[in-house]
This record gives C-alpha cells, structure tokens and sequence, in this order.
C-alpha cells in the first residue's frame, strides 16, 4: 500500500479487495442463514451452544499454538516446516480432544444443563477435523490466495448454513447449530486440500517446530487470551444468568461480532503478510500501518455505528419480536465493536516486528482487567446483564490506548498520528447518523424505517466523504473502478 512500491501496492490492493468481497459475500449469506435459524430456533437454543464456544476456540487455539503465525513470518517457510507443524497440529488435537471427551459430563454440570455431555462431545470434533486444514491455511495466507480462500468459505458456509436450516426446520433444535459447525471446518479443509497442492508426508520431525517455538509460544498464549476476553461474557452468563438470556446475549453478539469480522477478517488475510514484508524499513511499516488504520477507520465506523442505528428495526423486522431483549445488548456492543477492528491491525503489528512478548503482555493485562472488572460489576454494582456489558464495552474502547503505546514504541506512531487517522472517521460517521436518527422520527413502519436509515445514513456518508477528498476514500473508489472496467 506503500506508493514506493508498486508491485507490493498492486498486490496489496487486489488481496484486500479479495479479503473485503470474501468477507462481505460471507456475512451477506450469514445474515441470510443467521435470520432463516433466528426464525426457526429459541433463545435456549442458542444458549445451550453458545456457552461451548469458549472450549471449541480454545482448543483451536492450542492445536494451532501460534505457529500460523510463524509459519507467515518465515522467509520463506520450507516443505519440512508445514509438514512439522501439520503433524504436531493433530497429536495436539487428538490429546486435546480425548481430554474434553472426558470433561463433558463436568461442563455440563457447570452451566446446570444436562444436555451439553453429548452437544459437546459432538462440537468438539470441528477443532478436530479442523487440525488436519491448519498447515494449509497457513500455505494460504502466506502465499496471499485470497481468490481461493474466499471460493472455499463461500462453498463452506452454503454447505454449512443450508446443513442448518435442513435440520432446524425438522425440530432438531440445538443440534442444527452443532452440525452446522462440523460441516463448515469439513468442507472447508476439503478446498484447502483441493487449492493447496502440498501434501503432509509421514515423516514425524519436530525439529522446525522447535525453532518457532519461542515465537510461536507467545502468540498461543496471546491467542487463549484474546478468545477469553472474547466469550468472557457468555462464559459468566452461562454460570449465572437462566439459559434463555445467555441465548439473547449470544444472538447480539453474533451479529456484533459477524460485523466487525467483515473489517478484521478483511484486514487478518493481508495486514501481517504486508507488514512482515516492509519490517526492514521502519519508516515505510509506519506509512503502511497507518494507511491500514485510516481504512480499518473508514469501514469500520460506519459498518458498526450504522448496526447500532438500525438495530431495534433489524431486530423487529428481521429476527422476530422473541428477540426484542438483544436489541439494548446489540446497541452496546456495536458501540465497542467498532474498535474492535483496530485492535486486528495493532496485534499484527507487533508479530510483524517480531514482537511475540509485546502481544502477549498487552493481551494479558487486557484480559486480567477485563475480568476483574465484570466480576466487580456483577456481585458488587449490579446482577444486570446490559450493565455488564456496557461496562465490558467502555474497556474494550479505553484499553486501545495500550495498543497504541506499543506502536509508539515499535514504529514511533505518535498519538498525534493516529488520532488524526482515526477519529475524523468517527465524527463524520457519528453526524451522518445523527442526521438520519432525527431525519426519520416521523415513520413509524419498521419496515420503511430500516430500508430509509440504511440508504440516508450510507448516502450521507459517502457525500461528506466525497466532499471533502479523504484520500482514502477516493483511492478505495478509484481502485473499484479499474476492478470492474476490467470485467
């Protein structure tokens, strides 16, 4: 993205262009299956998987162990290092499996439902089936094929979501959900397989493994605690809170989190394979990582602010008036949710630099707060889920400040800098909705309301944009324009 370089601006462009339709072709068609399963299925539903969301993530997170990450650091990985890493991926995985096979009856004690022994034990195969994909995927984003990993998630999601709905709409509860998970990291590994020509020999040598380690170790601690902090919630509310609620915060964190992964996991498939790329030129990294911030802020305020904008209608409209009691939960969240997207381009930053210590501390005093400071919440100020919630939120926003003083450190961003990559996006966004918030009071249909706030709030947006040349903007629109002269 750096003009210095053509050929790396080139390449840069076309992934995230690829990353931005792969994402928003998938949370296109997640919003479809996500209404279609809302429809079909209860709060409880929802509840009884949301709650093994936790254990499923971090199980992904030890068979991987951050040598995803190490693999797209090397330069360049061999054929011995991806067959090291695919072999200590399953071993991990069966370990780690037969060990949450036994815990299930123990899990389902905790959350006081009876059920989840076999739920579990069945969930539990996706992280399983999903080591044998791991080496792959790593082949991919290192080589940058974001063509092809967008073909191969779309193909899965149908596959999955249709899975769902199939079984949701025969009364099969609970276990649509769960059978939709299994589905999706199968078909998935089997297109990796299909575009990813290298294949694991059985020949076991940990020896690579061994050299990452001391990288790799750091971001797999790192990992466990971004996804603690992550399904925290849903953790403490399945503990505490009947499983009818637990399922209307896991429904409003669903779609919190479906949209800010359109930001992040367009900017996951590209942002450390450009940074790693310029780490030699500190000067250069800090021109990229602050156009990668001016566009993380130029999609993800209006993406995130806009849902908070139409969420009581989304909900109406859309999911149904069972689900009234996540609209407050969504509004809240979208509001962190937000910033959540540039937290994907700091973390990178730092395993770009090599700075596996830096991720690790930064997410491990996120994680310890984070947790001090619900439990606080909950037994000493309020038992309210919204309460807790918009307590975890305001952190989630404060604590960006940490990240930034690591980047000072790495690249000598000034906060000067980012605030000026940053918070113009914020203000532009937060007036073109105000403007549409007070601009359609007088309807009263759901349905005319939802279709007006989405066209006025975009249309708004864009025009300020437009008017006043970001820069951003304009090369994002220019870049489209070739994309489709070209077709």
């Amino acid at each position: 993205m750096d003009d210095s370089s053509q050929p790396l601006k080139e390449r840069t462009e076309k992934s995230l262009f690829w990353s931005m339709l792969n994402n928003g072709t998938l949370q296109l068609l997640n919003i479809l299956f996500g209404v279609v399963l809302a429809r079909l299925l209860t709060p409880g539903d929802y509840g009884i998987v949301g709650v093994l969301t936790i254990f499923t993530l971090i199980a992904g997170n030890l068979q991987s162990s951050g040598f995803t990450q190490a693999l797209i650091n090397l330069k360049p990985p061999k054929p011995e290092d991806y067959n090291s890493v695919f072999w200590f991926n399953v071993i991990v995985s069966v370990v780690l499996y037969t060990i949450l096979w036994f815990c299930a009856p123990l899990i389902a004690a905790f959350f006081h439902q009876p059920v989840l022994v076999d739920v579990s034990r069945f969930v539990f195969l996706a992280f399983l089936i999903s080591s044998l994909g791991i080496a792959h995927a790593a082949y991919m984003s290192k080589n940058m094929m974001n063509r092809e990993i967008a073909i191969i998630n779309l193909i899965a999601l149908l596959c999955s979501g249709a899975t769902g709905i199939i079984l949701a709409f025969n009364g099969y509860a609970y276990w649509s959900l769960a059978w939709q998970q299994v589905i999706y990291i199968t078909v998935l590994n089997i297109g990796r397989y299909y575009f990813v020509k290298w294949r694991p020999l059985f020949k076991i040598d940990f020896g690579p493994v061994k050299r990452m380690f001391g990288f790799a170790v750091n971001i797999l601690f790192t990992n466990i605690i971004n996804t603690l902090s992550g399904q925290i919630l849903t953790f403490i509310f399945g503990r505490f809170f009947p499983i009818t609620q637990v399922g209307n915060f896991t429904q409003a964190n669903k779609w919190n989190t479906q949209a800010n992964t359109f930001v992040s996991g367009t900017l996951t498939q590209v942002v450390q394979t450009v940074l790693v790329s310029v780490n030699d030129d500190k000067e250069r990294q800090k021109r990229v990582f602050r156009k990668m911030i001016r566009f993380t802020a130029f999609v993800a305020f209006p993406v995130m602010l806009g849902l908070a904008l139409v969420a009581n209608e989304f909900v109406i409209v859309v999911l149904g008036n069972k689900w009234l009691y996540c609209i407050p939960l969504l509004q809240v969240l979208c509001m962190a949710g937000a910033f959540i997207p540039f937290y994907t381009v700091y973390q990178h930053l730092a395993i770009g630099c090599n700075r596996g210590d830096l991720y690790l501390w930064c997410n491990v005093g996120q994680i310890v707060l984070q947790i001090g400071l619900i439990l606080l919440c909950y037994y000493f100020f309020s038992q309210s889920i919204i309460v807790v919630v918009t307590v975890y939120s305001i952190f989630m926003v404060l604590w960006l400040a940490a990240w930034q003083v690591a980047a000072k450190h790495l690249i000598n961003l000034k906060w000067s800098e980012a605030f000026l990559d940053i918070v113009p996006f914020l203000l532009i966004a937060i007036a073109a909705f105000a403007i549409t918030y007070f601009a359609t009071l007088f309807i009263h249909n759901n349905v005319l309301l939802l279709i007006t706030k989405v066209i006025l709030g975009a249309a708004l947006y864009i025009i300020v944009m437009k008017l006043a040349k970001v820069k951003i903007f304009d090369e994002c629109w220019q870049f489209l324009r070739k994309q489709i002269e070209k077709k």
